[in-house]
């Protein structure tokens, strides 16, 4: 299996992702926009998992690789390869297929519950309600044709499918005790007080337990977007 990973942020690597892709010997190979803004042909691609990122997908003007990324993500999509987009890669996914992406109502940063919605019976479904963590404050219209599979109290489209292929996550299933941290010290500015803020001292406390149930869930969905 043949993956390719758009990395936006040094901090903001797969996480519990790295494990499944080990159990199944996947060749994984990375766009490092931090570094190299490069990008390969999409065709002899198995999966692309587009990751999170400080940055918005409407800053085309300061980083005009965005562009390149999104119509690399439309190839992917049209020539059929699974696109997994997390947080930022879910809005980059969304604005690439014409929808709005723009400030949420509220910042979500911590460990907050998020609902499944009604849906075909085709698409993945999440369980009715999980607790999952979350480090956004932009939000997105869905893309036509695309299905919301969760939302939250804080925030209205946290998760959608397009197609068979293609699924959106605003929040942040691959998230290890070890990536949680990395996002304290390289976001610790944006842990002010709010409604949906937890502290960094408090999301501290969440157990391995909470982590692992988060990370079974994320090899579910990707289990979905590539069967064996």
């Amino acid at each position: 299996m043949n993956v390719h990973v758009l990395q936006h942020a040094p901090f903001e690597g797969i996480g519990s992702i790295a494990s499944w892709l080990e159990e199944r010997k996947a060749r994984v190979s990375y766009t490092r926009f931090f570094e190299n803004p490069v990008l390969p042909k999409p065709g002899g691609l198995d999966l692309v998992i587009a990751m999170g990122g400080p940055m918005s997908v409407n800053d085309e003007a300061g980083l005009p690789w965005l562009r390149p990324e999104k119509q690399f993500v439309r190839d992917a999509v049209a020539q059929k390869v699974p696109v997994l987009g997390i947080c930022l890669g879910a809005q980059l996914i969304a604005s690439a297929f014409g929808a709005r992406i723009y400030p949420n109502r509220l910042k979500e940063i911590g460990w907050f519950p998020i609902e499944s919605t009604p849906g075909p019976a085709d698409v993945f479904r999440f369980p009715e309600k999980c607790l999952v963590f979350h480090w956004h404050g932009e939000t997105f219209d869905l893309p036509p044709a695309a299905v919301r599979l969760a939302k939250s109290e804080a925030c209205e489209n946290q998760a959608f499918q397009l197609g068979r292929t293609v699924i959106g996550l605003q929040f942040h299933l691959e998230t290890t005790p070890e990536s949680a941290g990395a996002m304290f010290v390289n976001c610790a500015d944006e842990l002010v007080p709010g409604p949906f803020i937890q502290s960094a001292a408090e999301m501290q406390k969440t157990p391995r337990s909470t982590y692992a149930a988060i990370n079974d869930l994320m090899g579910s969905v990707l289990s979905y977007l590539v069967p064996r």
